[in-house]
């Protein structure tokens, strides 16, 4: 089974992994599936790094490259299917990275591991919570 990481998911799971529940835990270092990110996650990375919230070092790009190192990602492709998709979801809100995530992971049949309450509370989205 696959599984998306949502950018949180995906960055804390490197950092921190003690903020993540025990299930996102498991499915995360389990190694028997595969983890998914979409390139949104890393566009939202580099905006935290731009605004101050997390640091990726000097050379961002490096950053980036490093966390994308760690462990075995499959690169889900922004599609035509994707950016409709998100358009169509309904959510409280018009955050495009959770938009984009979320259609993902409807397009896709997969399940996204994430804290975002707007995802989880959404009967639209298969989540995990992270």
């Amino acid at each position: 089974m696959s599984f998306l990481l949502d950018t949180h998911t995906w960055i804390w799971s490197l950092t921190d992994p003690g903020q993540l529940s025990p299930e996102a835990v498991e499915i995360i270092e389990g190694g028997r599936r595969e983890l998914a990110l979409s390139p949104i996650s890393i566009w939202e990375t580099l905006m935290l790094h731009e605004n101050g919230r997390i640091d990726l070092g000097p050379d961002p790009q490096r950053g980036i490259a490093w966390l994308l190192g760690e462990y075995p990602l499959r690169e889900m492709p922004l599609t035509s299917a994707i950016a409709l998709r998100s358009r169509l979801i309904d959510l409280p809100h018009q955050d495009p990275a959770d938009r984009f995530l979320a259609a993902t992971s409807i397009v896709h049949d997969m399940p996204i591991i994430t804290r975002d309450q707007h995802l989880v509370a959404s009967p639209h989205v298969s989540t995990i919570v992270a």
